[in-house]
């Protein structure tokens, strides 16, 4: 009996180490097989941000490409030939008068020395004649006597100018020189300075002796 319980004894730590060392090397292999796992499982995730990435960079690349022409592509305001300027529309003429009157006309400079008001009908019109206290409308060129340089014209806007005439409300040469003068009529007057703006340049309008060539298009 002793003989047997021995072997049996002898027999028995043999299987549970047997047991023991199959539980371990189950318990490891559960344990390498979670860490694959999870590697894996962490590879995956790296897998997917990777590609995330690489679409966000795509996409993000291709919104440059297709943003980028927009940018410094011109416009078409920019390309497209710029509007020239226009000349003023012609005046309204009174019935029957010369065609001459759209023009702006050319004045030249005066000659020797100029002591007292000329008038000197260029176009002879066919309307009535301008009464003093009227409202007439005129269109003219203002130049210096001595060099014919420009200082005022209604030409630049194309809007002639409407005030009256003969009392006092211009210089003394336009309402001495156009009370008179039939309408469309294109008259010169040559004004010396004590009728135009005095001879004093310090004032800071034209002095002296200068010559005006008007239109008279209307007068009522």
């Amino acid at each position: 009996m002793s003989e047997r319980v021995q072997n049996r004894s002898g027999q028995g730590p043999g299987k549970a180490e047997r047991r023991l060392a199959a539980q371990l090397a189950a318990k490891k292999a559960a344990e390498a097989k979670r860490r694959r796992q999870s590697i894996l499982g962490a590879l995956a995730g790296l897998a997917v941000v990777g590609v995330l990435v690489g679409v966000f960079v795509v996409v993000n690349q291709g919104d440059d490409d297709s943003s980028e022409p927009a940018a410094t592509a011109p416009s078409a305001e920019a390309t497209a030939p710029a509007e020239q300027p226009t000349a003023p529309p012609a005046p309204q003429l009174p019935a029957g008068s010369d065609p001459a009157l759209k023009t702006k006309p050319k004045v030249e400079p005066g000659k020797g020395e100029l002591k007292k008001l000329a008038v000197t009908t260029l176009i002879k019109g066919k309307g009535a004649a301008v009464k003093s206290g009227q409202q007439i409308t005129t269109n003219y060129v203002g130049v210096f006597y001595k060099d014919g340089k420009e200082f005022d014209a209604s030409w630049k806007n194309g809007q002639p100018a409407t005030f009256p005439i003969g009392v006092g409300q211009v210089i003394k040469g336009w309402d001495q020189g156009l009370v008179g003068v039939t309408v469309g009529s294109r008259v010169q007057l040559d004004i010396p300075g004590e009728l135009a703006y005095g001879n004093d340049a310090s004032g800071g309008r034209p002095a002296g002796p200068l010559r005006f060539v008007v239109d008279v298009l209307a007068a009522q």
